[in-house]
């Protein structure tokens, strides 16, 4: 880039531009919840050896799709076509689906978090306890190293 390109724009920077170089990559994918559910259904029919990559292969995704739709499906994340058409729901969530999760794993980490902080004060304290000892050592042992001729 030469100056008179630095100077185009503020701050030497330059100006987004439509057909900039992420212009010409693919978008991410979005599925729908109706054919997620879908998917796994097929997943979860395919009995024969091999069925099931076939299956992912063919629809170009990975176990870890289907591993995490099931997750979200069971949190209640995914409607079913029949919860769509206005059917009541088996579980009532108040709030965020999988809010309960996420309050679990916050509580294991605050629970690490005390006892490290339990152990950290523990630590001070013995410290607190060394250097409050070694100067009363010093202290009483002192002597001095010049003497009087």
């Amino acid at each position: 880039m030469t100056s008179s390109d630095m100077q185009d724009t503020p701050a030497g920077r330059r100006a987004a531009r439509a057909d900039g170089p992420r212009s010409s990559q693919p978008k991410r994918r979005t599925f729908t919840a109706a054919y997620k559910l879908a998917m796994i259904e097929k997943y979860d029919a395919a009995t024969e050896p091999g069925a099931k990559g076939a299956l992912l292969r063919g629809e170009g995704l990975y176990d870890s799709h289907i591993s995490y739709w099931r997750k979200a499906r069971d949190s209640g994340a995914l409607k079913s076509p029949s919860a769509a058409a206005g059917a009541v729901p088996a579980v009532a969530h108040k709030g965020r689906p999988g809010a309960e999760a996420e309050n679990e794993r916050l509580r294991k980490r605050l629970a690490k978090a005390e006892v490290k902080l339990g152990q950290t004060r523990a630590a001070l304290d013995i410290m607190g306890k060394a250097f409050a000892y070694a100067g009363d050592v010093v202290k009483f042992r002192w002597r001095p190293v010049c003497r009087a001729i």
